[in-house]
């Protein structure tokens, strides 16, 4: 891995922590699992940069967390986290910036744009909703479908951020191709 691969790893990771500066919103009926724009950046990292390098600039951010960090929406931050109903969502994010990363990989005949929107549909919301779920069913003592059913508060938000990254992708492909490390 060369320099530049760990400043853009280093720079997404940066991107998560800032986007946790945004005010949370609690959702007190799924365990208290914030609304965060902090997933966001897990999509952006996933379709930006690969799926190496994307998993990794979030396992950096929640590296940096689990050390006692306060970096996640709210000002949280410690191992404490990672016993909250929000840990599966925590462990979904690299394992989705990977998938994200995957797939803008392996659609490179798809134009960035829809390329990108599959992606962190798939990566961003599918992957980290299958484990995010069950985490919050379990560390919140709620059935799998109850949590399923409460997951669907954050779908709205999370089509937005969807929309934003293949908007941000499709913009960076056309200014600067390069820097679009899934398609090169």
């Amino acid at each position: 891995m060369n320099d530049r691969s760990l400043v853009q790893i280093a720079f997404y990771a940066a991107l998560i922590a800032a986007l946790g500066l945004l005010p949370k919103v609690a959702i007190p009926v799924m365990g208290g699992v914030p609304i965060t724009a902090q997933t966001l950046g897990v999509m952006l990292a996933g379709v930006m940069l690969g799926p190496v390098r994307g998993a990794l600039a979030v396992l950096l951010f929640l590296f940096l967390v689990a050390l006692g960090a306060p970096l996640l929406a709210g000002g949280r931050g410690g191992l404490g986290v990672f016993a909250s109903p929000s840990v599966g969502f925590l462990v979904g994010w690299p394992i989705g910036a990977f998938v994200a990363g995957l797939i803008m990989q392996k659609t490179g005949a798809l134009r960035v744009l829809p390329a990108a929107a599959i992606a962190a549909t798939v990566g961003g919301i599918g992957v980290v909703y299958l484990i995010g779920i069950p985490g919050v069913a379990f560390m919140a003592d709620l059935s799998l479908m109850s949590a399923a059913i409460g997951s669907g508060v954050y779908i709205p938000g999370d089509l937005i951020k969807v929309a934003i990254t293949a908007v941000v992708a499709e913009t960076v492909a056309r200014g600067l191709p390069r820097a679009l490390l899934s398609r090169a």
